[in-house]
C-alpha cells in the first residue's frame, strides 16, 4: 500500500568544529516540525566539513551525540539521517547515521567514494546500506558517491523505494550534482532526496542545490541560494508511469570490441 512520508530537507551551514551548536540546531529543528517522519541533514553536519583534527570531532555510534539525536527522534517520532565523522577501523570514517523514529540507531553508511583530501583522512567504506523507513526501503549515498551511476544502480537492484544523498558539494561543481541528482532518479525510476550544505566553510564554499526529485526526474522541491529547510510529502513507493522499466531491461556487462588498448597517460582525464 502507498505510504505518505513527511520529509524535512535541511540545507544548512554547520558551525565548524562546534558539535554542540550543531546538535542544538538539529534538536530545535526536529522539535519545531513534530509532524515530520524523516529529517535529513548534510554530509559531516555534526562537525562541519573538515578533513583535519578529526580525533577531536569524531563520534561513536553509542556516544552522547548520537544518544541525544536518538532521544529527539524518539520524542518527536522523526527518523533522522545526518553526516558525522565516526571513529572506525582504527581511524575515522565519513559516515551517515540513520536513527529510526523509535530512537534506535538503525544503520551507519560509510562513504565508499572519497573525494580529494578525504582519501588521506578517512577510512573508505566497503559496502552500501539500505535502511528501513516504516516498511519502506531507502538507499543512502554521500556526496561523491552520487557521481558514480553504479552506486545508485546497486541500491536500485537491491529493491529500494527511495534514494537519499547527503552532501557537502562545493564550487565549482554545483551543476555536476544538479545533473547527477536528477539522473540517478530518472535512470533508476526512483525518487531521490538530495541535501547539501550551503555557504562558506573551512576550505570550500558549498553550493546548496538541495532538492527532491521524482521518479520521472521532476523537481518536487528545490532550495534557494541560502539556508532553507524544505518540507514536503512523498507518496511511496513511486514509479514512473511513462518511462520503461530500466531495471527489467539491464544486461550483464558486455564485451568491448575494437581498439581496447588503454589510452596514453596524457590523454586520460583526472
Amino acid at each position: 500500500m502507498p505510504q505518505t512520508l513527511n520529509v524535512l530537507l535541511a540545507q544548512l551551514s554547520p558551525r565548524l568544529r562546534r558539535t554542540e551548536a550543531n546538535l542544538e540546531n538539529m534538536e530545535g529543528l526536529i522539535a519545531g516540525h513534530p509532524g515530520a517522519d524523516l529529517a535529513v541533514f548534510p554530509e559531516l553536519f555534526l562537525s562541519g566539513y573538515t578533513t583535519s583534527g578529526l580525533e577531536d570531532l569524531a563520534v561513536d555510534p553509542e556516544g552522547p551525540e548520537i544518544t541525544r539525536l536518538a532521544k529527539a527522534a524518539r520524542d518527536y517520532s522523526t527518523a533522522v539521517i545526518v553526516g558525522a565523522p565516526e571513529r572506525f577501523g582504527g581511524g575515522h570514517a565519513n559516515s551517515a547515521f540513520y536513527i529510526g523514529r523509535d530512537g534506535e540507531a538503525a544503520g551507519i553508511y560509510r562513504k565508499t567514494h572519497l573525494f580529494g583530501s578525504e582519501r588521506g583522512a578517512f577510512v573508505r567504506g566497503d559496502e552500501l546500506l539500505v535502511v528501513d523507513l516504516d516498511g519502506l526501503r531507502a538507499g543512502l549515498m554521500i556526496c561523491f558517491d552520487v557521481e558514480f551511476p553504479e552506486v545508485a544502480r546497486s541500491l536500485a537492484r537491491a529493491g529500494v523505494d527511495l534514494l537519499v544523498t547527503i552532501s557537502a558539494n562545493m564550487e565549482p561543481f554545483e551543476r555536476d550534482h544538479h545533473v547527477f541528482a536528477v539522473a540517478r532518479a530518472l535512470e533508476n525510476g526512483l525518487p531521490h532526496l538530495y541535501v547539501n550544505q550551503i555557504g562558506p566553510g573551512e576550505e570550500f564554499t558549498f553550493t546548496g542545490g538541495t532538492m527532491a526529485v521524482s521518479a520521472d526526474g521532476d523537481l518536487l522541491a528545490e532550495a534557494g541560494p541560502s539556508e532553507e529547510v524544505l518540507s514536503l510529502k512523498l507518496e511511496l513507493p513511486a514509479k514512473s508511469s511513462v518511462r520503461p522499466d530500466y531495471m527489467g531491461q539491464t544486461r550483464p556487462p558486455l564485451p568491448v570490441a575494437g581498439d581496447v588498448t588503454p589510452a596514453p597517460e596524457g590523454h586520460r582525464r583526472g
